[in-house]
């Protein structure tokens, strides 16, 4: 269900329907009873806007996006991963090395020597064929042929984004395979609860429900260890705001980071009753919820933002203007078979929820 009038959140419709990849693009509108709003494209399955009210009931948006198709779609001047579904394989696999039954595949290395969310053709620059059976629910297809990335097997992916009344955003994954291959996919929605980017996060208050982490090399890729956050700064079991140690380069997994760019191991076991991560705007009062049947979230705050991408209301996104936080399997996961697996085959069916929960 698509719309002529601007959104509520200020976005133009039309600036968003063009034909890329031989598809037709556009702006689907998610909208509720009590006034939330949440603005998708088809191209990457991407987030631009959620508008959602503060604490005393003012309308804010609070993820970073670009207003325009052209710009998500101009990998050379703007790459961006702003709101999109990661995939293949989001986040890194160690040296682009997949082996699968004792065959190497060699995938990409578009960071540093790693393959990093799916290549540099990921699935966050597909177009996805969209359907809107109502006014809460979108349902995205992709299909993406065997050697797609030089990743195995030929793969049906399925996302469904659902607006709740009770201001949740649910998205639910699937998808099914061919072959044996491997798959991890997120949303990689970049928030700013307080709705101004020209704000940094540093004050937002963050809880994981996580006693453990990945620990990372210089390169940003796993070492191989699974740490204890206790007594250390990734210890997120008491919220507190982001910022106390955002710069404490003392500390080595965070000059590796430029900041927190990891992989927390949660408690939840899969089970997405249970809150995994929190975060909240103190001068807004809007809160986060994070709610996953996935093993694992990678925090990342907008480290690397440096004013290049102009995004909605002109705003230029500056470091540390965001933070992600992106349900997953464990970063290079299919080189450590000891974590929870991410095998994608015939008999083995992939099904993932996470949970976006607004709160005030």
């Amino acid at each position: 269900m698509t719309t002529k009038a601007i959104t509520r959140s200020g976005l133009d419709p039309h600036r968003f329907r063009t034909q890329l990849q031989g598809k037709e693009t556009d702006l689907y509108i998610l909208q509720n009873q009590q006034g939330m709003e949440v603005c998708i494209t088809n191209f990457g399955a991407r987030i631009v806007s959620i508008w959602v009210p503060d604490r005393e009931g003012v309308f804010r948006d609070v993820v970073l996006a670009f207003d325009n198709i052209g710009q998500f779609a101009d990998k050379e001047h703007s790459p961006s991963d702003f709101g999109a579904v990661i995939g293949r394989y989001a986040n890194r696999i160690g040296e682009g090395h997949l082996e699968i039954d004792g065959k190497t595949y060699q995938l990409p290395q578009n960071n540093f020597t790693h393959c990093l969310h799916g290549g540099p053709d990921g699935w966050h620059y597909r177009v996805f064929q969209a359907e809107q059976p109502d006014a809460q629910h979108l349902v995205l297809t992709l299909e993406s042929p065997d050697g797609d990335a030089n990743f195995p097997g030929k793969v049906h992916v399925q996302v469904i984004y659902h607006l709740t009344e009770d201001n949740a955003l649910e998205i639910h994954y699937a998808a099914e395979s061919d072959a044996k291959t491997v798959i991890n996919l997120t949303n990689h929605s970049y928030f700013n609860l307080s709705g101004d980017p020209n704000r940094t996060i540093a004050d937002h208050e963050l809880y994981l429900n996580a006693d453990r982490y990945t620990p990372t090399g210089k390169t940003f890729l796993p070492v191989g260890r699974i740490d204890p956050v206790e007594g250390t700064p990734m210890d997120f079991r008491q919220a507190h705001p982001v910022g106390i140690d955002l710069k404490n380069f003392d500390c080595e997994q965070i000059l590796n980071g430029n900041g927190f760019d990891h992989n927390w191991c949660l408690n939840t076991e899969g089970d997405a009753t249970c809150v995994a991560a929190a975060v909240r705007c103190p001068s807004t009062g809007i809160g986060l919820e994070i709610l996953t049947t996935e093993p694992g979230i990678q925090i990342y705050t907008g480290n690397f933002l440096d004013h290049s991408a102009v995004g909605k209301k002109g705003i230029s996104y500056g470091p540390n203007t965001a933070i992600c936080l992106e349900t997953q399997k464990y970063p290079d996961t299919p080189n450590h078979p000891e974590w929870p697996s991410a095998e994608l085959s015939p008999e083995r069916p992939y099904r993932s929820q996470t949970v976006f929960r607004f709160v005030r």
